[in-house]
């Protein structure tokens, strides 16, 4: 089987989103929210093939104005709230296999992370080349408040399951914790396939600011990502 493209990063953007109607070609800083990622992945060094998996043929179209492959349209089914990132990148390394194309890595690129740099992917990418026991690489950042403080609420409203003791720690006493930042995510694709998915016993962390790790759901991360993305203009970075 041959190597087309020894690294590929996989845009995923369908069409339909409920936090941000139509977020992934909306504007942001002045660019549709998709192109920030696209040119993430093709300044990125290492990357050697962009590809976009979409459902919606609008997002097809800025995606290739950007310099994106789309090759393929993706499947409705692969479209819908019940469908896994890992199901849509399965389809996508089914689509390359079915050419006899194999890459070495994949790397996901979601939209929704406009605030990553192209040397976040090739730190990424860096990261797992120079780990023999790696099989993917996700990105983290530090968690904005500790689990510790986070419980769920009773019928009557009452905080019962928030333990007082934990709650009146101070945050520097409290060990450093991290969470997901939906940046970057680094894997072979043979571990893709065994694992359906990038997380597992072999999987390491690659760790960002938080400046770099909005990660867009809602209307208010979408206004936080466009405050920070205009400072990082102001101040020239």
């Amino acid at each position: 089987m041959s190597v087309h493209g020894d690294v590929v990063a996989l845009v995923t953007a369908r069409g339909g989103s409920k936090g941000v109607p139509g977020k992934n070609i909306r504007p942001i800083a002045g660019k549709p929210l998709i192109a920030w990622s696209i040119e993430h992945a093709r300044a990125a060094k290492s990357v050697n093939r962009v590809i976009v998996s979409t459902d919606d043929e609008s997002i097809a179209n800025v995606a290739r104005s950007c310099g994106a492959e789309v090759p393929f349209m993706r499947p409705a089914a692969l479209a819908t709230d019940e469908a896994t990132s890992e199901d849509v990148i399965i389809h996508a390394l089914d689509w390359l296999a079915d050419r006899s194309e194999s890459p070495r890595l994949i790397v996901l690129v979601e939209p929704t992370s406009p605030l990553r740099r192209s040397c976040d992917l090739d730190a990424a990418v860096q990261l797992i080349d120079s780990l023999p026991k790696a099989s993917a690489v996700v990105g983290v950042c530090e968690a904005e408040h500790h689990p510790a403080w986070i419980g769920s609420l009773e019928d009557d409203g009452r905080m019962a399951s928030f333990a007082k003791s934990i709650i009146s720690t101070s945050r520097h006493a409290l060990d450093v914790v991290f969470r997901l930042n939906g940046a970057v995510y680094v894997a072979y694709p043979h571990y893709l396939r065994t694992s359906h998915g990038f997380y597992g016993e072999q999987t390491y962390a690659y760790v960002m600011p938080r400046d770099r790790s909005v990660d867009i759901n809602d209307e208010v991360d979408f206004a936080l990502a466009e405050v920070l993305m205009q400072r990082r203009t102001d101040l020239g970075t």
